[in-house]
């Protein structure tokens, strides 16, 4: 009994989910407003970001986003009214829930609050990248939401069952949260680094690598931190 009465108090402490509306279609996806949610939750696409004195990070490229998404076949978008935003926190403070806020009705009327995206040959294999949630928003199971669509739109779509999602230690509990685990065929991945093997065009290049465990991975040339 006192452990089903420790599980009922954390879901009364959890915070409420609020409505939100999530989409799939591409149109819905705007690049200059994916970078803003980049920016609030200070992730960058890039591998090996450039970061400041304060610890924020390089943003992506608007045409290298550009041309990313646009090889991406599967996006999720989750929107939100924006005065849910300016507001959780005097929610959460008062006990106020999302009980009897009205959703959205489309995209264009919310702010956009997550997203993740699938790269795929469309018809084997595929992998998720770049899932993000608003940071005022986190742990309210959106993140979840929109890895769970992408896996419905991969195996109900396009009949893929092999799908990876490449992740850092500290992504690694959210993941195994929705339903990723090890590989049984423990295959690990590897990343490309200049080695003897490869040609004397690639070798002459500016490349390189850092150690990461018991990977050596190709660190691309470096960039300048816009100002």
């Amino acid at each position: 009994m006192a452990a089903v009465t420790k599980m009922a108090a954390m879901a009364l402490l959890k915070p409420p989910q609020p409505p939100i509306l999530i989409s799939t279609k591409p149109e819905s996806v705007n690049p200059h407003r994916l970078m803003e949610l980049y920016a609030s939750c200070n992730y960058s696409c890039y591998r090996f970001p450039v970061a400041d004195d304060a610890g924020r990070v390089e943003p992506v490229e608007p045409l290298k986003l550009s041309v990313a998404l646009s090889h991406s076949p599967v996006m999720v978008s989750a929107f939100s009214r924006p005065e849910e935003l300016l507001t959780v926190h005097s929610r959460r403070s008062f006990g106020g829930g999302w009980i009897g806020k009205m959703g959205l009705s489309s995209p264009k009327d919310g702010l956009l609050i997550g997203f993740g995206r699938a790269v795929s040959d469309l018809g084997l294999t595929a992998s998720i990248h770049d899932v993000v949630v608003h940071p005022a928003l986190q742990g309210r199971g959106i993140g979840r939401k929109i890895v769970e669509r992408i896996v419905w739109v991969l195996t109900n779509k396009f009949g893929i069952y092999d799908i990876a999602a490449l992740c850092t230690d500290r992504q690694r509990p959210f993941f195994r949260a929705c339903g990723f685990g090890e590989d049984i065929l423990e295959s690990t991945t590897m990343m490309y680094t200049r080695s003897a093997s490869v040609s004397s065009t690639l070798r002459d290049r500016p490349h390189q690598t850092v150690s990461a465990g018991r990977k050596i991975l190709l660190i691309p040339p470096p960039r300048e931190l816009a100002m």
